[in-house]
C-alpha cells in the first residue's frame, strides 16, 4: 500500500524562494524561522529539505529514524545502528571496535536534510537515515516506496526545556528570554514545529500503516529498554534470535547505547564547536541529562498545566496521550 502524506502541499520541483515565505522571529535574536508546508524551519535546513523532497531516491531497505528535535534522537540513532550492525560489532565480542565508541551518533547517521543542505548525497551503503522532517513534508518518493520509519516523540514539556537549553548554549546569536520562548512554543513557533502537528503526522501514519511506521515514546523506551529494543529489531527486519537473547546480546546493545556509557566517551565529551548550519556546538551538548520529567525544574505549575491542556486539546480523539 502507498502511504499518503497528511497534506498534499508537497514541493512540485519548482524553485522556491525562501525569503518570500512567511517569517517569524525565532528563539534567537535577529534569526528568523520560515513557514513551509505548515511548519517552521531555519533557512539552512529548509534548503536541504527542499532538495531532499525534489531529489531523494529511496532504496527498498531504507529505514528512517524520525523525531522532533530534542526527543531522544541521539539515543535512537545509536540503538538503531547498534541493532543493525550487532553481528559485526557485538555478537562476535568485538564491541570495542564499534564506531559508536569513537564517533558521535549524529556523524554516523547524519540528518538527511543537512546532507542535502551541504550539497551532498546519501550514502547508498547505509540503509539507516535520520530526519526531523515532518511526515507531511517527506518526499513523495519515500511515501510511494517500501521504506520504513521509526518515529520517537517525547513529552512536550521536556522537549521545550531541552530545546531551550540546547539553543541557549550554542550558536552566535543570543537566545530570547525563556518566557518568550515558552509563548512561541505554545503558539507552535519552534524549530520543525508546531510540535503537536509533527507528532500527530507520524502517529496517524502509524495507525494506518503499522507495518511501515513504528511509533514510540521516549518515556516508554526509558521504562522498558529491552522490550522496545527487541520491538525495533523486529520492525527493522533483523529480530534477535533465541541464541542471541540467551547470550545477552540485547542487554549488550542497551549498555553500549546507554546515556551513562555514551556520555562518558572521550568523543562525546568534546566541547570543540562543530558547524551545523544555524547552530554551532560541541559533541558534549548532545548529552545533557537524558532524564524524564526534568521540565519540573524549569516550568512553573501553571506553565506545565497550559502545555498539558494544549496537548489534550490537540490529541483529543486520536488515542495518543502523554499524561
Amino acid at each position: 500500500m502507498v502511504m499518503e502524506p497528511c497534506s498534499t502541499d508537497l514541493s512540485n520541483g519548482d524553485e522556491i524562494n525562501i525569503s518570500n515565505l512567511p517569517q517569524q522571529p525565532s528563539w534567537k535574536h535577529s534569526v528568523n524561522l520560515y513557514k513551509y508546508q505548515q511548519f517552521w524551519f531555519y533557512d539552512f535546513p529548509l534548503k536541504g529539505i527542499i532538495q531532499f523532497q525534489q531529489n531523494f531516491i529511496p532504496q527498498p531497505t531504507d529505514i528512517f529514524l524520525a523525531t522532533t528535535p530534542k526527543s531522544g534522537t541521539t539515543w535512537l540513532k545509536a540503538l538503531a545502528f547498534a541493532i543493525k550492525t550487532r553481528t559485526q560489532f557485538i555478537n562476535n565480542d568485538s564491541d570495542h571496535d564499534s564506531p559508536l565508541l569513537s564517533t558521535l551518533p549524529h556523524d554516523i547517521l547524519p540528518f538527511i536534510e543537512f546532507v542535502y543542505a551541504y550539497g551532498k548525497n546519501r550514502d547508498p551503503q547505509n540503509p539507516l537515515l535520520a530526519t526531523h522532517v515532518p511526515f507531511h513534508s517527506l518526499p513523495k518518493s519515500i511515501l510511494n516506496s517500501n521504506s520504513k520509519i521509526i518515529y520517537m516523540c517525547r513529552d512536550p514539556k521536556d522537549v521545550l526545556v531541552s530545546q531551550y537549553i540546547f539553543t541557549s548554549k550554542h550558536g552566535d546569536a543570543e537566545i530570547i528570554a525563556f518566557e518568550e520562548v515558552y509563548e512561541k512554543f505554545c503558539d507552535g513557533v519552534s524549530n520543525y514545529g508546531p510540535f503537536w502537528d509533527h507528532v500527530l503526522g507520524y502517529w496517524k501514519a502509524s495507525l494506518e500503516f503499522p507495518d511501515r511506521v513504528l511509533f514510540m515514546k521516549y518515556e516508554d523506551l526509558k521504562k522498558d529498554n529491552c522490550f522496545y529494543v527487541k520491538k525495533m529489531a523486529d520492525f527493522m527486519g533483523c529480530g534477535f534470535t533465541v541464541d542471541e537473547e540467551k547470550q545477552g546480546i540485547v542487554e549488550k546493545v542497551i549498555e553500549l547505547c546507554s546515556f551513562e556509557h555514551l556520555s562518558k566517551l572521550d568523543v562525546n565529551k568534546s566541547a570543540e564547536n562543530r558547524g551545523d548550519g544555524i547552530l554551532t556546538r560541541g559533541n558534549e551538548s548532545y548529552f545533557r541529562k537524558g532524564k524524564v520529567g526534568d521540565w519540573a525544574n524549569y516550568l512553573r505549575p501553571e506553565m506545565a498545566q497550559r502545555i498539558d491542556q494544549i496537548t489534550c486539546q490537540k490529541f483529543s480523539g486520536t488515542g495518543l496521550s502523554f499524561l
